[in-house]
């Protein structure tokens, strides 16, 4: 009687440093029918590896016309290991002009890309007044209101800390965790990004955390938007944090602000 031999699958893991304009992409998950980040990376992947033999993992979803400075994303290749040199060239050629791949490292089984500690840094752009110039638009939003930058930067302090954000959870359940720390927050003006057809002066949000759920921090901008254009007063916005009734916030601001500026693996 023959023995059968067991075949093992041989798998090699690799971080990949990606940045991407998200402003024609809708978000980072794969979807039917529409155009995502991670379809058009699997796509330039089975490309240049020749081959669809290959799994890959986000550190984390972005919605749509969310842009990204600095994440990471794992793959998995099974059977044959990358020349890591020839392939990182070959894949950044191929890639579209919007995404790019920064840098790239293998790692091991060991390695959880989802569960890895993190901490994420969002910026979110903004302006006011003046219709702003068209090419803006996929980097920052113009509020059609003046607003109270003052007190809106008084505001956004008051998120950082402890909270129990499900007034910033957007459709949570009983089972939702919204207890969440933000390790800072604060609103100043815009001097990370700039070009010759911004405005004059523009304005940012800063938020670090290890983690935020779907449109935390658009619901935060939102509502310091309704703040600063005297929506609700300040009494009301301080309520929306220690409040232990759930206070429904439907202002969520625009997407094409948002930015993922840095994830920083720990």
């Amino acid at each position: 009687m023959s023995k059968l031999k067991s075949v093992q699958r041989l798998r090699y893991y690799y971080i990949i440093q990606l940045q991407y304009l998200g402003f024609r992409f809708h978000g980072w998950q794969k979807q039917p029918d529409v155009n995502t980040v991670e379809r058009m990376v699997e796509r330039t992947l089975a490309y240049v590896l020749g081959h669809k033999k290959f799994k890959l993992l986000a550190s984390g979803r972005t919605d749509a016309k969310v842009s990204v400075n600095n994440t990471f994303v794992e793959l998995f290749i099974d059977d044959k290991p990358l020349e890591v040199d020839s392939f990182f060239k070959d894949f950044n050629v191929n890639l579209p002009q919007d995404i790019k791949a920064l840098s790239i490292k293998e790692t091991d089984a060991n390695f959880n890309i989802i569960q890895h500690p993190k901490l994420k840094e969002y910026i979110y752009l903004f302006t006011y007044g003046e219709k702003m110039h068209p090419f803006c638009a996929p980097y920052m939003v113009c509020y059609n209101k003046p607003l109270n930058i003052e007190l809106m930067q008084e505001a956004a302090a008051l998120f950082q800390g402890e909270h129990d954000f499900k007034n910033y959870t957007y459709k949570p359940t009983e089972d939702t965790q919204t207890i969440g720390v933000i390790d800072a927050c604060e609103l100043s003006e815009n001097t990370v990004y700039t070009a010759n057809f911004f405005p004059e002066k523009s304005y940012m949000l800063k938020v670090v955390g290890q983690g935020f759920k779907r449109h935390q921090i658009r619901l935060m901008m939102g509502a310091l938007f309704d703040l600063g254009s005297g929506e609700f007063d300040m009494q009301f916005f301080k309520k929306t944090l220690t409040s232990t009734e759930f206070i429904k916030l439907t202002h969520i601001a625009q997407a094409s602000g948002l930015i993922l500026q840095s994830v920083t693996l720990k």
